[in-house]
């Protein structure tokens, strides 16, 4: 793969679409929640139970450890799978609460290393998810890879589709600056693609990349 080719690609969906303003949020523990939230579903789903816990009062660490978990799977029923966030929810409160007195700060305060693999430990958190909270809620320098990404690069020959996380993460770390405002609006824009033309159908023609 040529050096800058990564490069290119960024180039191509930022000139096209411009900055996506991602990820969507008012605090850090609401993106660590909706990253939760957003597990097998799209986020329009995501955000109406974001939206419902608003308006409960119930966006912190501390109300959610106060919440039953039935009461909160009412709330959160428009994310689908509602019982299992509901318990992956409570798991992410209860470790925060437990290692930072649910501070968000806090946590932010670990190197990458360390939180990644606390992150890890909670059950229900997988490496999307932990990367996603690294990420978007702590401001620190990893890539989330998803399946819009592995369909983007195995598409365009860059990587095989069954290629581990891990190999797809390390390709955007040893090709790009470790710099967090890049690895976030990268990834929006490899989003972005795969919603308007890289769909399970592909929409080929105008693609930024069609050329690539």
């Amino acid at each position: 793969m040529k050096h800058n080719l990564l490069k290119t690609i960024y180039g191509r969906l930022f000139r096209a679409f411009g900055p996506q303003h991602w990820w969507p949020g008012d605090s850090p523990f609401e993106i660590a929640a909706g990253a939760i939230l957003t597990q097998n579903t799209n986020w329009l789903n995501a955000e109406k139970a974001l939206k419902n816990l608003k308006h409960a009062r119930a966006l912190s660490a501390k109300a959610l450890a106060a919440m039953t978990e039935a009461h909160l799977s009412g709330h959160i029923r428009p994310a689908g799978y509602y019982t299992i966030k509901a318990k992956r929810l409570k798991n992410l409160v209860a470790f925060l609460m437990q290692e930072y007195q649910g501070s968000m700060k806090g946590m932010a305060k670990e190197t990458l290393p360390v939180i990644r693999k606390k992150l890890l430990s909670v059950n229900g958190i997988g490496p999307e998810t932990a990367d996603t909270i690294i990420l978007y809620a702590l401001e620190k320098p990893i890539f989330v890879i998803d399946a819009y990404t592995k369909r983007i690069l195995s598409r365009h020959t860059i990587l095989h589709h069954d290629a581990s996380y891990e190999i797809y993460q390390n390709l955007f770390h040893e090709k790009l600056e470790k710099n967090v405002p890049l690895f976030n609006e990268y990834h929006a824009l490899l989003v972005r693609l795969a919603k308007d033309f890289c769909r399970p159908d592909p929409r080929c023609s105008g693609c930024p990349l069609e050329r690539i």
